[in-house]
């Protein structure tokens, strides 16, 4: 609105003529971008596991520390093996000796078979050695099970990583006694990374699974790329928003437990009406364009979303093919246009075309 800066004599308001300006416009156009749903969330282990003793014993050796990468199957630690060994080697000398003592019985129940045709052993006799064979099978039997635990006890006294990981725990060290059950290792597996965010309800329905995700960390500039690979069943009630997570690839640089910022990309087409950048206005953190209207400036307050390098979207307060005015910093409500022939007419499918003025 005009104003007047001071009154002439006969108290009547001064009226100032301000002169046409020559501008520059564009066409509010539409264009393809994307949607995104903003959510934060932490990163966390995709697999987890406490490593325990599954012998008692003294741990003689510890093969890792934390923060070590291992692998599936790989020796983290022996538990009292001298002692397993020793008990293994008794074990399948029993086996051994209970297989000879069969070995045994078999042949004498031949010997008195053959014996009884000629009617030299008794009946008795026969009875006898075919109790001894049962009895030796069975000791056969009770050997071979025995030296199974033994052999399975020398295995579990060499503790072993689960998967592939790393060492984010070191509980027991050399030296230690431990129990069955007792905690050694703490293991995390962090390639890929779980990325565990909640959705708003209202944005629920746009997010499906395998959708991209980009994801940020504080302190780190990098932009990591992920997809969505679990949805929850279920809004919460408690908060009303809906569980998901992603799968972040991750080479060593993010850790666990890190608080992230993400971007679910639910579309890649959607149309967004958009001005270039030198087309807004901010005064007092409030953003506006002008417009040309019956050849005079008016002002629009927008609201403002996304943003690239040539283009800045507009939410609300301006309509595809309206033509605003560019670098209208000093435009005057009213004050009178005249369009410069100007290249920057961008009509709202997006091609431009030259003006005529």
């Amino acid at each position: 609105m005009l104003t007047s800066c001071g009154q002439p004599e006969s108290g009547n308001p001064a009226r100032v003529d301000v002169a046409p300006r020559a501008v520059r416009v564009v066409r509010a156009g539409l264009r393809p971008m994307e949607r995104v749903v903003h959510a934060v969330g932490t990163l966390s282990a995709y697999e987890e596991a406490t490593v325990a003793a599954q012998v008692a014993g003294q741990i003689e050796k510890s093969y890792v520390d934390i923060g070590d990468r291992v692998t599936a199957g790989q020796e983290l630690a022996l538990i009292d093996q001298t002692s397993y060994e020793v008990l293994a080697r008794q074990s399948a000398a029993n086996l051994a000796r209970a297989n000879a003592s069969a070995a045994n019985a078999t042949q004498n129940l031949t010997r008195i078979q053959e014996l009884q045709k000629d009617r030299i052993a008794s009946a008795s006799e026969l009875d006898q050695a075919v109790a001894e064979v049962e009895e030796a099978r069975a000791d056969v039997k009770a050997a071979d099970a025995a030296d199974a635990i033994a052999r399975l006890n020398l295995e579990r006294s060499r503790v072993k990583a689960p998967f592939d990981g790393a060492i984010a725990e070191r509980v027991a060290s050399a030296g230690n006694y431990v129990g069955i059950g007792t905690p050694i290792f703490r293991v995390v597996k962090t390639d890929p990374l779980r990325l565990q965010l909640d959705v708003p309800e209202r944005e629920s329905v746009a997010v499906r699974l395998d959708q991209q995700v980009r994801v940020t960390v504080e302190g780190d500039t990098n932009v990591y790329a992920g997809r969505l690979a679990r949805i929850a069943p279920a809004i919460r009630e408690a908060d009303r928003m809906l569980q998901v997570e992603a799968d972040v690839p991750n080479r060593y640089a993010l850790r666990v437990g890190l608080f992230a910022r993400a971007q679910i990309i639910v579309s890649h087409d959607e149309q967004g009406l958009t001005v270039p950048p030198n087309a807004l206005v901010t005064f007092a953190g409030l953003e506006k364009v002008v417009i040309v209207q019956d050849g005079k400036a008016a002002e629009r307050a927008v609201t403002t979303g996304r943003r690239g390098a040539d283009w800045v979207e507009i939410v609300s307060g301006l309509s595809a093919g309206e033509v605003v005015v560019l670098d209208a910093t000093g435009i005057r409500t009213g004050q009178a246009l005249t369009i410069e022939s100007s290249p920057e007419i961008l009509p709202a499918n997006g091609t431009r075309t030259a003006s005529g003025g």
